[in-house]
């Protein structure tokens, strides 16, 4: 394992959501907006049969959309994995929503457990290891303790205006740390 994180050492990135119109936008997808934003003009394609899509970093890194529903993500990993012969787990990056953290922060972190989050849990039972990267959007907005309210009751919600703006630059504060950390090589 690195002792840093550098995008350049990942072999893989995924972002975790859930597929179809319904979910587009949501909270839930923060995996696929930040991946949305690291792409940039790079369009995503689907490999026929696969459970993902994908696009590349300049680097060649790939992108890859997990086209399963959030519960099933590690079936969408452990393809892609293999589809890109990306074996070794400390090279994967997995991004996620996170309601643990507040709205529009993120963190990187590596070998961490699924904190309740059933996507990442998905991930963790199909690569039989929490030894890999993981960044964590935060969705949630601030609110008094006793009023807090359970990640399921919004995380399928489409954030607007001032929330819709801090989950963007967040999206874009982890594009730009690619592209900074990509140029260093």
């Amino acid at each position: 394992m690195a002792e840093k994180f550098n995008f350049a050492d990942m072999t893989l990135v995924v972002g975790l959501g859930n597929p179809g119109s319904e979910f587009e936008g949501t909270y839930h997808n923060a995996g696929w907006g930040a991946l949305d934003a690291l792409a940039a003009a790079a369009p995503f394609r689907s490999p026929r049969g696969k459970r993902f899509s994908f696009a590349r970093l300049p680097s060649g890194v790939p992108l890859v959309k997990s086209r399963t529903f959030m519960n099933e993500s590690g079936s969408a990993v452990g393809e892609a994995r293999s589809y890109f012969s990306a074996r070794d787990a400390s090279t994967l990056l997995v991004i996620h929503d996170d309601s643990d953290l507040p709205l529009g922060t993120w963190k990187v972190q590596f070998g961490r457990g699924a904190a309740g989050h059933k996507g990442v849990q998905s991930v963790i039972a199909r690569l039989g290891t929490t030894d890999f990267w993981r960044i964590r959007v935060g969705v949630r907005s601030p609110e008094p303790a006793r009023a807090r309210r359970k990640a399921g009751s919004f995380v399928l919600s489409r954030p607007t205006g001032k929330k819709a703006a801090l989950l963007a630059a967040a999206y874009d504060a982890i594009a730009a740390l690619a592209a900074t950390e990509s140029r260093k090589e």
